[in-house]
Protein backbone atom coordinates (compact mmCIF):
# COMPACT_ATOMS: atom_id res chain seq x y z
CA UNK A 1 0.00 0.00 0.00
CA UNK A 2 1.32 3.59 -0.64
CA UNK A 3 2.32 5.59 1.73
CA UNK A 4 -0.73 8.70 2.19
CA UNK A 5 0.86 11.87 3.22
CA UNK A 6 -0.12 14.28 5.56
CA UNK A 7 -1.47 17.83 4.38
CA UNK A 8 1.27 20.25 5.12
CA UNK A 9 -0.36 22.60 8.13
CA UNK A 10 -1.31 25.71 6.56
CA UNK A 11 -1.03 28.30 9.60
CA UNK A 12 -1.36 31.59 7.60
CA UNK A 13 -4.59 30.17 6.63
CA UNK A 14 -5.31 29.03 10.20
CA UNK A 15 -4.53 32.45 12.00
CA UNK A 16 -6.76 34.66 9.36
CA UNK A 17 -9.79 32.20 10.01
CA UNK A 18 -9.36 32.12 13.81
CA UNK A 19 -8.51 35.89 13.70
CA UNK A 20 -12.22 36.12 11.86
CA UNK A 21 -13.35 34.36 14.49
CA UNK A 22 -12.29 36.17 17.61
CA UNK A 23 -13.10 39.46 15.72
CA UNK A 24 -16.34 38.94 15.23
CA UNK A 25 -16.66 38.15 18.83
CA UNK A 26 -14.85 40.49 20.31
CA UNK A 27 -17.42 42.99 18.24
CA UNK A 28 -20.37 41.22 19.40
CA UNK A 29 -19.13 41.58 23.17
CA UNK A 30 -17.57 45.38 22.67
CA UNK A 31 -20.38 47.93 23.57
CA UNK A 32 -21.01 49.74 19.54
CA UNK A 33 -19.56 52.54 19.05
CA UNK A 34 -22.22 55.15 19.40
CA UNK A 35 -23.54 53.38 22.92
CA UNK A 36 -22.99 56.67 25.49
CA UNK A 37 -20.70 57.90 26.43
CA UNK A 38 -19.33 57.24 22.42
CA UNK A 39 -15.98 58.53 23.14
CA UNK A 40 -15.34 55.82 25.36
CA UNK A 41 -16.61 52.96 23.21
CA UNK A 42 -14.58 54.19 19.92
CA UNK A 43 -11.46 54.36 21.73
CA UNK A 44 -11.87 50.90 23.16
CA UNK A 45 -12.57 49.71 19.90
CA UNK A 46 -10.01 51.21 17.87
CA UNK A 47 -7.05 49.60 19.68
CA UNK A 48 -9.11 46.25 19.68
CA UNK A 49 -9.47 46.64 16.09
CA UNK A 50 -6.28 48.50 15.08
CA UNK A 51 -4.98 45.46 13.10
CA UNK A 52 -2.98 43.30 16.16
CA UNK A 53 -2.19 39.44 14.88
CA UNK A 54 -4.30 37.91 17.92
CA UNK A 55 -1.32 35.89 18.86
CA UNK A 56 -2.99 34.94 22.40
CA UNK A 57 -6.53 34.14 21.14
CA UNK A 58 -4.30 32.01 18.38
CA UNK A 59 -2.39 30.48 21.35
CA UNK A 60 -5.33 30.25 23.32
CA UNK A 61 -7.49 28.46 20.78
CA UNK A 62 -4.80 26.05 19.40
CA UNK A 63 -4.52 24.78 23.14
CA UNK A 64 -8.37 23.92 22.84
CA UNK A 65 -8.00 21.80 19.60
CA UNK A 66 -4.84 20.52 20.83
CA UNK A 67 -6.50 19.35 23.79
CA UNK A 68 -10.14 17.53 22.18
CA UNK A 69 -11.66 20.74 22.51
CA UNK A 70 -13.59 23.08 19.78
CA UNK A 71 -13.25 26.64 18.87
CA UNK A 72 -16.70 27.93 20.45
CA UNK A 73 -16.64 27.05 23.85
CA UNK A 74 -13.32 28.69 24.03
CA UNK A 75 -13.83 31.68 21.96
CA UNK A 76 -15.41 34.00 25.09
CA UNK A 77 -11.95 33.43 26.82
CA UNK A 78 -9.50 34.19 23.67
CA UNK A 79 -11.99 37.60 23.65
CA UNK A 80 -10.82 38.04 27.53
CA UNK A 81 -7.12 37.87 26.95
CA UNK A 82 -6.97 39.80 23.98
CA UNK A 83 -9.09 42.79 25.67
CA UNK A 84 -6.20 42.32 28.99
CA UNK A 85 -3.70 42.50 26.05
CA UNK A 86 -4.50 45.39 24.50
CA UNK A 87 -5.90 47.36 27.83
CA UNK A 88 -1.76 46.64 28.66
CA UNK A 89 -0.72 48.17 25.09
CA UNK A 90 -2.81 50.97 25.57
CA UNK A 91 -1.00 51.64 28.96
CA UNK A 92 2.11 50.99 27.87
CA UNK A 93 2.24 53.31 25.15
CA UNK A 94 1.05 56.43 27.28
CA UNK A 95 3.59 59.13 28.11
CA UNK A 96 4.17 58.50 31.80
CA UNK A 97 5.28 54.61 30.74
CA UNK A 98 6.77 53.87 27.59
CA UNK A 99 5.49 56.95 25.41
CA UNK A 100 5.29 55.37 22.12
CA UNK A 101 3.75 57.17 19.45
CA UNK A 102 2.57 54.16 17.23
CA UNK A 103 1.07 50.90 17.61
CA UNK A 104 0.18 48.75 15.24
CA UNK A 105 1.30 50.81 12.27
CA UNK A 106 -1.00 53.47 13.53
CA UNK A 107 -1.49 56.24 15.96
CA UNK A 108 -1.17 55.30 19.98
CA UNK A 109 -4.93 55.75 21.42
CA UNK A 110 -3.78 58.48 23.66
CA UNK A 111 -2.49 60.21 20.51
CA UNK A 112 -6.18 59.93 18.87
CA UNK A 113 -8.28 60.09 22.08
CA UNK A 114 -6.07 62.02 24.14
CA UNK A 115 -4.74 60.81 27.77
CA UNK A 116 -7.55 60.56 30.27
CA UNK A 117 -9.17 58.87 27.55
CA UNK A 118 -6.62 56.34 26.71
CA UNK A 119 -6.61 55.50 30.38
CA UNK A 120 -10.35 54.61 30.42
CA UNK A 121 -10.21 52.96 27.33
CA UNK A 122 -7.56 50.53 29.10
CA UNK A 123 -9.48 50.46 32.32
CA UNK A 124 -12.94 49.53 30.06
CA UNK A 125 -11.03 46.58 28.45
CA UNK A 126 -9.80 45.19 31.66
CA UNK A 127 -12.88 45.34 32.95
CA UNK A 128 -14.78 44.14 29.56
CA UNK A 129 -12.08 41.16 30.07
CA UNK A 130 -14.31 39.51 33.16
CA UNK A 131 -17.73 40.43 31.69
CA UNK A 132 -16.75 38.25 28.76
CA UNK A 133 -14.90 34.96 30.86
CA UNK A 134 -17.73 35.16 33.13
CA UNK A 135 -19.96 34.54 29.92
CA UNK A 136 -17.99 31.52 29.02
CA UNK A 137 -19.35 28.05 30.02
CA UNK A 138 -18.16 25.89 32.89
CA UNK A 139 -16.84 22.46 32.44
CA UNK A 140 -16.55 19.59 34.61
CA UNK A 141 -12.99 19.77 35.61
CA UNK A 142 -12.75 24.11 35.61
CA UNK A 143 -15.15 26.03 37.39
CA UNK A 144 -15.19 30.04 36.54
CA UNK A 145 -14.17 30.43 39.34
CA UNK A 146 -11.16 28.82 38.18
CA UNK A 147 -11.37 30.52 34.98
CA UNK A 148 -11.45 34.11 36.62
CA UNK A 149 -8.82 33.27 38.93
CA UNK A 150 -6.40 32.39 35.83
CA UNK A 151 -7.01 35.95 34.40
CA UNK A 152 -7.12 37.74 37.65
CA UNK A 153 -3.64 36.40 38.58
CA UNK A 154 -2.01 36.45 35.29
CA UNK A 155 -2.80 40.39 34.49
CA UNK A 156 -2.39 41.50 38.06
CA UNK A 157 0.38 42.93 40.38
CA UNK A 158 2.51 39.95 40.91
CA UNK A 159 2.43 39.01 37.38
CA UNK A 160 1.47 41.32 34.41
CA UNK A 161 1.71 44.89 36.11
CA UNK A 162 4.77 43.27 38.22
CA UNK A 163 6.81 42.99 34.68
CA UNK A 164 5.44 46.52 33.87
CA UNK A 165 6.47 47.96 37.23
CA UNK A 166 9.68 46.24 37.11
CA UNK A 167 10.53 47.48 33.26
CA UNK A 168 10.15 51.08 34.38
CA UNK A 169 12.18 50.63 37.49
CA UNK A 170 14.73 48.89 35.50
CA UNK A 171 15.18 52.24 32.85
CA UNK A 172 18.80 53.85 32.98
CA UNK A 173 19.89 50.62 35.55
CA UNK A 174 21.97 48.19 34.71
CA UNK A 175 20.51 44.89 35.07
CA UNK A 176 21.41 41.33 35.35
CA UNK A 177 20.08 38.86 33.30
CA UNK A 178 17.76 36.88 36.37
CA UNK A 179 16.39 40.72 36.80
CA UNK A 180 15.62 41.08 32.90
CA UNK A 181 14.01 37.04 32.94
CA UNK A 182 11.68 38.83 36.06
CA UNK A 183 10.55 41.36 33.68
CA UNK A 184 9.90 39.46 30.67
CA UNK A 185 8.67 36.40 32.92
CA UNK A 186 5.73 38.78 34.31
CA UNK A 187 5.35 40.95 30.92
CA UNK A 188 4.97 38.89 28.37
CA UNK A 189 4.99 35.38 29.61
CA UNK A 190 2.29 35.79 31.75
CA UNK A 191 -0.34 36.17 29.90
CA UNK A 192 0.93 34.03 26.82
CA UNK A 193 1.46 31.22 29.63
CA UNK A 194 -2.07 32.06 30.39
CA UNK A 195 -3.69 31.93 27.33
CA UNK A 196 -2.65 28.71 26.54
CA UNK A 197 -3.55 27.08 30.06
CA UNK A 198 -7.29 28.74 29.37
CA UNK A 199 -7.06 27.01 25.89
CA UNK A 200 -6.84 23.62 28.20
CA UNK A 201 -9.08 24.46 30.06
CA UNK A 202 -11.97 25.25 27.77
CA UNK A 203 -11.30 21.73 26.20
CA UNK A 204 -12.14 20.51 29.89
CA UNK A 205 -8.12 19.40 29.47
CA UNK A 206 -6.66 16.88 31.45
CA UNK A 207 -4.05 17.70 34.80
CA UNK A 208 -1.33 16.23 32.64
CA UNK A 209 -2.74 18.13 29.78
CA UNK A 210 -2.52 21.21 31.92
CA UNK A 211 0.73 21.21 32.82
CA UNK A 212 2.33 20.38 29.89
CA UNK A 213 0.77 23.82 28.08
CA UNK A 214 2.03 25.24 31.20
CA UNK A 215 5.75 24.53 30.53
CA UNK A 216 4.76 25.29 26.38
CA UNK A 217 3.17 28.93 27.50
CA UNK A 218 6.37 29.81 29.81
CA UNK A 219 8.93 28.96 27.35
CA UNK A 220 7.05 30.40 24.03
CA UNK A 221 6.45 33.60 25.79
CA UNK A 222 9.87 34.30 27.17
CA UNK A 223 11.29 33.58 23.85
CA UNK A 224 8.62 35.87 22.42
CA UNK A 225 9.94 38.79 23.99
CA UNK A 226 13.83 37.73 23.60
CA UNK A 227 13.09 38.52 19.81
CA UNK A 228 11.20 41.36 20.33
CA UNK A 229 14.18 42.72 22.13
CA UNK A 230 15.93 41.48 19.19
CA UNK A 231 13.77 43.22 16.33
CA UNK A 232 13.87 46.66 18.01
CA UNK A 233 17.86 46.30 17.74
CA UNK A 234 17.56 45.05 13.84
CA UNK A 235 14.26 46.12 12.51
CA UNK A 236 12.90 49.48 10.86
CA UNK A 237 9.45 51.12 12.58
CA UNK A 238 8.19 50.53 9.24
CA UNK A 239 8.90 46.49 9.76
CA UNK A 240 7.55 46.15 13.01
CA UNK A 241 4.52 48.64 13.04
CA UNK A 242 5.98 50.63 15.96
CA UNK A 243 8.73 53.00 17.02
CA UNK A 244 12.13 51.11 16.26
CA UNK A 245 14.95 51.56 18.42
CA UNK A 246 12.42 52.92 21.65
CA UNK A 247 14.31 50.10 24.08
CA UNK A 248 18.32 51.31 23.29
CA UNK A 249 17.05 55.87 23.20
CA UNK A 250 15.04 54.42 26.55
CA UNK A 251 18.65 52.97 27.94
CA UNK A 252 16.05 50.06 28.99
CA UNK A 253 17.87 46.58 30.11
CA UNK A 254 17.32 44.05 26.87
CA UNK A 255 19.43 40.79 25.85
CA UNK A 256 21.09 42.39 23.26
CA UNK A 257 21.97 44.92 25.49
CA UNK A 258 22.78 42.40 28.17
CA UNK A 259 24.62 39.44 26.65
CA UNK A 260 24.81 40.19 22.47
CA UNK A 261 22.96 39.24 19.49
CA UNK A 262 23.86 36.48 18.84
CA UNK A 263 23.62 34.74 22.01
CA UNK A 264 19.92 36.21 22.61
CA UNK A 265 19.41 34.42 19.65
CA UNK A 266 20.79 31.25 20.97
CA UNK A 267 18.69 31.70 23.79
CA UNK A 268 15.49 32.23 21.85
CA UNK A 269 15.77 28.68 19.95
CA UNK A 270 16.61 26.65 23.18
CA UNK A 271 13.43 28.14 25.03
CA UNK A 272 11.31 27.19 21.70
CA UNK A 273 13.28 24.00 21.41
CA UNK A 274 11.60 23.51 25.57
CA UNK A 275 8.29 24.54 24.03
CA UNK A 276 8.27 21.60 21.74
CA UNK A 277 9.31 19.31 24.27
CA UNK A 278 6.95 20.07 26.18
CA UNK A 279 3.68 18.83 22.99
CA UNK A 280 5.37 15.45 23.05
CA UNK A 281 2.55 14.35 25.13
CA UNK A 282 0.29 15.37 22.63
CA UNK A 283 1.71 13.34 20.36
CA UNK A 284 1.65 15.77 17.25
CA UNK A 285 -2.01 16.02 17.86
CA UNK A 286 -1.25 20.08 17.87
CA UNK A 287 -0.05 20.83 14.97
CA UNK A 288 -1.64 24.42 15.26
CA UNK A 289 0.57 24.99 18.60
CA UNK A 290 3.57 23.71 16.75
CA UNK A 291 3.36 26.12 13.93
CA UNK A 292 2.65 29.09 16.43
CA UNK A 293 6.04 28.50 17.85
CA UNK A 294 7.41 27.86 14.67
CA UNK A 295 6.38 31.51 13.47
CA UNK A 296 7.24 32.51 16.79
CA UNK A 297 10.61 31.80 16.46
CA UNK A 298 11.37 32.77 13.05
CA UNK A 299 10.24 35.81 13.20
CA UNK A 300 12.77 38.18 11.31
CA UNK A 301 15.85 39.33 13.54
Amino acid sequence: MANVRTPAFNLNEWVQIRALEVDTALDRFLPKATAKPATIHKAMRYSIFAGGKRMRPALLLAAAEACGGTIEPALPLACAVECIHTYSLIHDDLPAMDNDDFRRGKPTNHKVFGEGIAVLAGDALLTQAFEIAALSDDWPRYSHREIVLEIARASGSLQLIAGQVADLEGEGRDLSVPELKYIHERKTSALLCASVRLGGMSANCTPAQLKALTTFGYNVGLAFQVIDDILDVTQTSEKLGKTAGKDVAAQKATYPRLVGLEKSRKIAAQLTARAFDALKPFKRRAPALEALAHYLLKREN
